[in-house]
């Protein structure tokens, strides 16, 4: 079974640090591995340490504290060699982000790489938004709206300072409109977040900034339709193209919704789950970029099935 990975990011301030250090002090998180960027970032109690080297600290509450010294395809797989050679153990892994980093490049390489492909899998993106700043923060910084559109969860740090405020719920879905908002998560919580597909939320374009396009379809997609709409995407969009998340209702797989999950332009195998889950049985996801016309996804999927669905008639009619 492969090791889920929770990415933990937000933008300078927003309360990384102390939420991590709770992580590693709650004995409810035996068995995680929670990579971060220096052990200097983060306090830990000397009753914390069980043991420790250059790079791994193992604690007595059962988490394993590991630094990023090279690379993290390397600090991954170095995790994973210790844990088949029987020196560790753990169950899931929790990278924390620095303040400015793009998460691209993490799931990237959870989803390309065949040595990580092979022992892990995303789990979800969690991103922390400071309810002072975050609005502001949001509308002035585009590596915090990148972040907020890569999210899965976005966790309100800061609420005993600070409510959240519609300003700042609004400045969220511009980002990213699919996204599930808390506030002050519990530490145990996070790494049992579920990547969320999109259920209902308006469309959202903020000038040339990140937005969000919808794509709902009542009608079964052809599966043909489906892959050549994602590659279409990728190709259309280029850069301007952050993500896209859904579940689609394949014509060739009735009763099961695929469920679809592109970062950029590298995109994950499509799954199925063995249900649809409650609400209308239809085909939504949100694709989400910069500056990308906000009905074109729906019209491209539209024009797509059209096409292959004629093809069909004339394979038929042959």
């Amino acid at each position: 079974m492969l090791t889920p990975v929770c990415v933990i990011t937000g933008f300078l301030g927003s309360g990384k640090t102390t939420l991590i250090g709770r992580l590693l002090a709650d004995p409810g998180y035996a068995r995680t591995a929670v990579i971060v960027n220096e052990f200097g970032e983060i306090a830990l109690d000397h009753d914390l340490i069980a043991r420790g080297d250059e790079t791994l600290l193992q604690l007595s509450t059962g988490c394993l504290c590991c630094a990023i010294r090279t690379d993290l395809v390397d600090t991954l797989l170095d995790l994973a060699a210790r844990r088949e050679a029987g020196e560790i153990g753990f169950e899931r892994v929790v990278i924390e982000t620095s303040g400015l980093a793009d998460p691209a490049p993490i799931l990237h390489a959870l989803m390309t790489d065949p040595a990580l492909g092979a022992r892990f899998r995303v789990g979800a993106v969690v991103v922390l938004v400071d309810a002072v700043l975050g609005e502001g923060t949001l509308g002035a910084q585009v590596e915090a709206a990148r972040q907020v559109a890569f999210a899965d969860l976005v966790v309100v740090t800061k609420t005993d300072v600070a409510a959240l405020s519609d300003g700042l719920r609004t400045a969220i879905a511009r980002a990213n409109p699919a996204v599930e908002v808390v506030a002050e998560l519990p530490a145990m919580a996070v790494l049992f977040a579920r990547a969320r597909t999109y259920t209902g939320a308006p469309a959202a374009v903020h000038g040339d900034g990140i937005g969000a396009c919808l794509i709902r379809r009542v009608a079964p997609v052809p599966a043909l339709a489906l892959t050549l709409l994602l590659e279409a995407l990728a190709e259309q969009c280029g850069d301007k193209l952050l993500r896209v998340k859904g579940i689609f209702d394949v014509a060739e797989a009735p009763g099961q919704p695929a469920v679809v999950h592109a970062v950029q332009h590298v995109i994950s195998p499509v799954t199925f789950l063995p249900s649809w889950p409650p609400g209308a049985r239809e085909s939504r996801a949100v694709v989400i970029g910069r500056a990308i016309p906000p009905y074109f996804p729906a019209r491209l999927l539209d024009a797509i099935c059209a096409e292959v669905e004629d093809e069909g008639r004339l394979q038929r009619g042959a």
